[in-house]
C-alpha cells in the first residue's frame, strides 16, 4: 500500500487539475480579502456614498466590526462558510475519477488485488489534499488582509497551528464523501454537484428545515458544513473540539465503509 501511496502523490502532484484548483483557490480568496478591506475602509463607504450608494448605520457597524478582528476571526468569518469544502470536494473528485476515465484502475486492481489498499491509499492522498488546500487557504485569508492596508491584530502561532488542524480533520472527512461518491458512481458530475451542494451547506438547511417540521433533534449541527462553520480557537470557539473530532470520526469512517463496499462489489 505504501508504494501505491507513493504513486498516488506523485500522479497528484503532476496533475494539471490540482495546480488549477490552487490557483482558482488562491485567487477567490485573495478576492474576498480585497473586498473586506473595501468594505472595512470608512473612506470607502465615505466616498460609495458621495456616489450614490445606500450607506447606512448597519453598514458603518460592519465596517467598524471587520476593522477590531483578529486574523482568526476573518479565517473563521471567511473560511467557515465551506468554500475550502468545496475546493477539496471538487479536487478529490477529478483527482479520484481520474483512474476510472483513463482506465488505469484495472491496471491497478490486477497489481495489487486487495480492493482495501487502494481505498486507503486514496484515502491517505485525500488527506495530504485537503491538508494542502486548508493550508493555502489558512495562510492566505491571515495574510492577504496586510496586502491591502489591512492591520488585523495577530493570533500567536500556537492558536493558528490549532485552527489549521481542526479545520483540517472535517475537511479531509469531507474529501473521503467525494472519493465515496466517486467510486459508487463513477461519475465527475456527480461528485461535483454534491461537493457545491453539501459544502455549501444546503443538504445541512434541508436536514434542518426538514427536522423542524418533524420536530427531530438538531441533526443539521453534525453536518461537516456546520461542523466548519464553528470551527475556532479551542477554548474559545463555536463548536467544541469534542464535536469537532467525533463528527469527522464518523463521517470519515461512514465514507471510507462506503468506499470500501463500493470497490468489493463492482467489478473492475
Amino acid at each position: 500500500m505504501f508504494n501505491m501511496l507513493c504513486m498516488d502523490l506523485r500522479r497528484l502532484f503532476r496533475t494539471r487539475s490540482f495546480y488549477i484548483i490552487l490557483g482558482v483557490a488562491a485567487g477567490l480568496i485573495l478576492m474576498v480579502a480585497l473586498m473586506t478591506a473595501v468594505i472595512s475602509d470608512p473612506e470607502t463607504l465615505d466616498g460609495m456614498g458621495v456616489h450614490g450608494a445606500e450607506i447606512d448605520e448597519i453598514d458603518r457597524q460592519m465596517s467598524e466590526e471587520i476593522r477590531n478582528m483578529a486574523q482568526l476571526d476573518l479565517a473563521c468569518e471567511t473560511l467557515g462558510g465551506g468554500f475550502l469544502l468545496i475546493i477539496v470536494g471538487i479536487g478529490v473528485t477529478l483527482f479520484a475519477s481520474g483512474d476510472f476515465t483513463s482506465g488505469f484502475v484495472k491496471n491497478i486492481c490486477c497489481v495489487q488485488p486487495r480492493r482495501i489498499c487502494y481505498v486507503l491509499s486514496k484515502a491517505l492522498a485525500a488527506g495530504v489534499y485537503s491538508g494542502i488546500i486548508t493550508l493555502l487557504g489558512t495562510l492566505l485569508i491571515l495574510l492577504a488582509p496586510y496586502l491591502y492596508g489591512m492591520r488585523p491584530a495577530p493570533n500567536t502561532l500556537l492558536e493558528i497551528l490549532q485552527y489549521l488542524f481542526w479545520m483540517w480533520l472535517p475537511h479531509w472527512a469531507f474529501g473521503l464523501m467525494a472519493l465515496a461518491l466517486v467510486l459508487l458512481t463513477r461519475s465527475t458530475t456527480w461528485g461535483i454537484i454534491l461537493s457545491l451542494v453539501a459544502g455549501g451547506g444546503l443538504t445541512a438547511v434541508l436536514v434542518g428545515t426538514l427536522g423542524q417540521l418533524l420536530r427531530w433533534p438538531p441533526l443539521e449541527t453534525y453536518f461537516l458544513s456546520s461542523v466548519v462553520k464553528g470551527v475556532y480557537v479551542p477554548g474559545r470557539g463555536i463548536t467544541g473540539t469534542g464535536v469537532i473530532l467525533a463528527c469527522s470520526i464518523a463521517w470519515a469512517v461512514l465514507y471510507g465503509t462506503g468506499s470500501l463496499l463500493a470497490m468489493e462489489k463492482r467489478d473492475i
